[in-house]
């Protein structure tokens, strides 16, 4: 979507709405009647979407529940706006006018529809509950409450905390309800205003579908897609590597392949089974892939997360250990396998997905799979553009988007919204009730109350401050049995090595306490480091030997000879422990020479200032963890470290059933239609992860009833749900522990 402007000081977007037409303008002239469109402001940073399928249904059943009505987006374009929120928070548009937000709320565990100035003056009039009629008051009331001796009419029947509308004489607005309606009028505080203006006369424009919305798009359309096309012909001019696109199921990697389809002849496949994958995913990508007779290759994950889970516990939105395992390891081998040359890559990353992506750039590389170069075609295009080329194209998405899933990927992903975790329990109970099993089981056993898990605080590792602040008030306890510690579990010492050399391997559990790129500064003090944030795995070169380090606290070294395994293998341990155990005591910058530390949240290192002279090491004073775990002891985090933590990782016996997902797979092999594919080998590197095909997912959610409680009835969009969302920051939480899932 091309915007009119970026107000970046107000966050806010300018975009464009044909009132002709009905519906949102990607380009700055309508395709079908010639306008210019009129201007209109979203929320940054403006990843607009189609509202579409049981979203629609789902809008309108909040309407209807709160107002009596959903005549005000009856037939025409709606569109949802993903803003920033402790969960889902959508901002709806329609008429070319933020009408409201769609918000999940984490407390009473359900959506709830918020009217914005729009909404209110278009709903007024077809009505027929939660208004209030207020009279008597004056000046500045926005953001201000009124006394009950001031409201005059109240029509419906509805509880404190509801949405209202406000009318005040010829002004009107939305409203919040601070008192049940029976006793609005006794209360001391009635109602609160969030806004209240005079009628700006909407436009009420005639209905549109999606037909419209791509018919006054195709211009903008098809200017997209040339551009993306002729990119991936310029890249791929000259080389000889085959061309492959990343499929994951979700739209974008199929607008991925709309591109690579038209820039050169017949692109292969690449579609990684986790084993976590919904059955519609799989029926999808098998039937895409028959109806086309496209070559696909599937890589295997096998049972990489149930080997998994116990030792690292459940994955969170900074804890992605999940993707290492069960994507990047088994995409690797099959790219290694069957591209030994390498390949040229159409993926569909965006840089609206999510903070990692924001920036991406046409051709990338990921420094753990070497032989592979990314191309990302539609990393400019929004949402709303990636739907309008799919519909114009007439390609065939999962039908998993008509059921409010925003994003398509592993069943129970931490980075999943709570409403598409409401989905699952309404579309899959059987597989919803298997991971709840398992979360439950693994916070009883870890001394975590039931509210960890049913309001998604296993999402995390550390809390961002929003869940922290919710816990604080809820007085929730979201420590460990046990409290934090550090250890060491030497899965394999100095010895040789199967390739040549030495090699080392090993599980460090030390407290997480900040993100893991404090690991790669860190590392920098030893050697030249290579980083991956989103799947959080550091490679260090030094003089002794190379280490990988990943998140979930896996240590791998390589040598060539036993002693420079063992020294190479101090040197990565002792910066991970000065990563996250750091106390900002400041004394590494002070000893530093060259001035190339400073303490930022953590020690932080300038790579170009870094001689790895090992001064700041000695001067440390948390360095000392690395003789006692060593030395076998299970040692407490010192307190100075302010965050909670990891605790000891532990592997526990299977105590309650988790199958996970569908076990099906595309029929192996290179091609569904061409005969004669071998079977897909199952597995990988199993240190590895592979970027998943949906980003971001910043924000989750979980089914309930939408008027809240926690109901066991599973249907509809008003069902039982658990979990939340997307917008955190970084955080950890206890490995180990938990039954083995049954997968």
């Amino acid at each position: 979507m091309v915007p009119v402007r970026t107000n970046i000081a107000n966050g806010k977007e300018t975009c464009l709405w044909c009132d002709n037409c009905g519906t949102l303008l990607l380009g700055r002239r309508c395709s079908k009647c010639g306008s210019t469109g009129r201007e209109f402001e979203i929320n940054s940073p403006g990843d607009i979407r189609p509202c579409m399928g049981d979203s629609v249904r789902i809008l309108e059943d909040l309407l209807e529940e709160a107002f009596g009505t959903a005549i005000p987006i009856k037939g025409c374009s709606v569109f949802f706006n993903k803003v920033p929120g402790e969960d889902r928070t959508d901002e709806i548009i329609a008429y070319g006018n933020v009408i409201g937000v769609l918000r999940f709320d984490i407390a009473s565990d359900r959506l709830r529809v918020e009217l914005r100035q729009a909404g209110a003056e278009r709903g007024d009039p077809v009505g027929t509950k939660n208004i209030g009629r207020s009279f008597g008051v004056s000046g500045h009331l926005k953001g201000k409450s009124v006394p009950g001796e001031n409201v005059s009419e109240v029509i419906g029947t509805f509880s404190s905390e509801d949405p209202i509308i406000v009318r005040k004489g010829l002004k009107m607005g939305p409203g919040i309800a601070m008192a049940d309606s029976d006793k609005m009028k006794s209360a001391e505080k009635a109602l609160r205003i969030r806004d209240l203006n005079t009628l700006s006369g909407i436009t009420i424009c005639p209905n549109a579908g999606r037909d419209v919305f791509v018919e006054c798009n195709r211009g903008h359309l098809e200017k997209l897609e040339n551009t993306a096309v002729n990119e991936v012909r310029s890249y791929v001019k000259g080389k000889t590597q085959p061309v492959t696109v990343s499929f994951s199921g979700g739209k974008d990697s199929l607008a991925a392949y709309g591109i690579a389809a038209k820039a050169v002849k017949s692109p292969e496949l690449l579609f990684t089974n986790t084993g976590l994958e919904f059955p519609e995913t799989l029926e999808y990508v098998e039937r895409f892939v028959r109806n086309r007779r496209l070559v696909l290759h599937t890589a295997q994950a096998g049972n990489a997360f149930k080997d998994n889970v116990d030792t690292f516990g459940p994955p969170a939105k900074d804890f992605r250990w999940c993707c290492k395992v069960c994507k990047l390891g088994p995409i690797s081998e099959l790219i290694s396998r069957n591209y030994p040359k390498g390949t040229i890559t159409c993926e569909g990353n965006r840089s609206l997905e999510s903070f990692t992506r924001a920036g991406t750039e046409l051709v990338t590389r990921n420094p753990f799979v070497p032989n592979q170069i990314n191309l990302n075609p539609v990393r400019n295009w929004c949402a709303a553009e990636i739907w309008g080329y799919i519909w114009m194209k007439g390609l065939e998405y999962n039908p998993l988007y008509e059921r409010d899933f925003e994003r398509i990927g592993c069943y129970l992903c931490a980075s999943c919204l709570a409403s598409e975790w409401r989905n699952t329990a309404r579309i899959h109970p059987e597989m919803y009730q298997d991971w709840e099993s398992y979360l439950h089981a693994y916070a009883e056993r870890n001394g975590l109350p039931p509210e960890y898990i049913d309001m998604g605080f296993w999402r995390w590792k550390v809390l961002p401050p929003k869940m922290r602040q919710l816990a604080d008030g809820l007085e929730l306890k979201m420590e460990p049995r046990g409290g934090n510690g550090l250890s060491m579990k030497l899965m394999k010492g100095a010895s040789v090595c199967v390739a040549g050399g030495y090699s080392m391997e090993a599980i460090a559990t030390v407290p997480r306490n900040r993100d893991f790129a404090y690991v790669e500064d860190a590392l920098r003090t030893v050697g030249d480091v290579k980083y991956s944030s989103e799947f959080e795995i550091a490679m260090v070169r030094m003089k002794t030997g190379k280490a990988r380090l990943f998140g979930g606290g896996q240590v791998s070294v390589t040598a060539e000879d036993a002693a420079g395994a063992e020294r190479t293998f101090e040197k990565a341990v002792k910066a991970l422990i000065r990563a996250e155990l750091c106390t900002q005591c400041g004394i590494c910058a002070k000893t530093c020479p060259r001035k190339a530390i400073r303490i930022k949240g953590g020690m932080k290192v300038d790579p170009e200032r870094c001689t790895s002279c090992g001064k700041c090491e000695s001067a440390c004073m948390v360095v000392h963890y690395y003789d006692k775990i060593m030395s076998g002891k299970t040692l407490p985090a010192p307190e100075a470290c302010a965050m909670p933590s990891a605790q000891k990782t532990q592997t526990s016996e299977r105590r309650d059933g988790f199958r996970g997902g569908n076990g099906r797979r595309p029929q192996g092999g290179r091609s569904q239609n061409r005969g004669g594919g071998q079977p897909q080998r199952s597995g990988g590197n199993r240190n590895g992860g592979r970027d998943a095909a949906h980003g971001g997912r910043d924000g989750s959610r979980g089914p309930r009833n939408q008027g809240g409680g926690r109901p066991q009835n599973r249907g509809g969009h008003g069902q039982s749900s658990r979990g939340n969302g997307r917008n955190g920051q970084s955080g950890q939480q206890p490995r180990g522990g938990g039954s083995r899932p049954r997968l």
